[in-house]
């Protein structure tokens, strides 16, 4: 492709972003297409931007760096929540999880990052920050079931929050179970969890 950083200079910023978002998506190509996380270089990735090495290391300090930001833009914020119902609410955030139609890269990516996330904590660390926010959401609708009485008081916010993703995220990234619809599981598993979840009957 034409060497994006040869383009007429304009005024700063919208050039700038241009060839971030060319760096980025170079990135999540190599990747798709099934470039290691081991063998992924700076020079590989300029070379798919169009871009001098240069050019990105005036951005990122290394390929970690570059990595993290290209990842976090596979996730979007998620969707917006009517915050009227936990069981709405909550299969609407599990409708996000795991690879989904946000980026179709996402699926050759995901697995193959798992296994390198394992053998380096700061690639493990990263992926934390990328999922927090995320998990964050779930979190926060919990806990407003709790308050307002939708959800037991003594209910373990944690253990629950993962008692929901797991499920999901092992469906859709590992294609556990191949009768199981991992676009209809949000629902399922949300109810069949519902009982648990609620309050006691005196």
């Amino acid at each position: 492709m034409p060497a994006v950083e040869e383009a007429p200079r304009a005024p700063g910023r919208l050039r700038s972003l241009r060839v971030d978002e060319a760096i980025i998506s170079a990135t999540l190509d190599l990747l798709a297409e099934g470039t290691s996380v081991e063998v992924l270089s700076i020079e590989s990735i300029a070379s798919r931007a169009g871009v001098g090495k240069a050019t990105i290391y005036r951005r990122w300090p290394g390929k970690d760096a570059l990595l993290h930001d290209a990842l976090s833009t596979l996730k979007s914020p998620g969707p917006e929540l009517a915050g009227e119902s936990v069981r709405e609410d909550l299969i609407a955030l599990l409708g996000q999880v795991g690879p989904t139609k946000q980026d179709p890269r996402l699926p050759q990516i995901l697995p193959c990052l798992l296994p390198h996330m394992g053998r380096s904590k700061e690639h493990y660390q990263a992926y934390q920050e990328i999922i927090e926010p995320r998990r964050n959401r779930v979190r926060e609708v919990l806990r407003r079931g709790v308050a307002n009485g939708e959800l037991r008081p003594d209910l373990d916010v944690e253990l629950t929050m993962t008692v929901l993703i797991g499920p999901i995220l092992v469906q859709r990234v590992l294609r556990w179970h191949p009768d199981l619809d991992a676009d209809t599981m949000p629902e399922q598993v949300v109810d069949l969890l519902m009982a648990g979840m609620a309050p006691q009957e005196a």
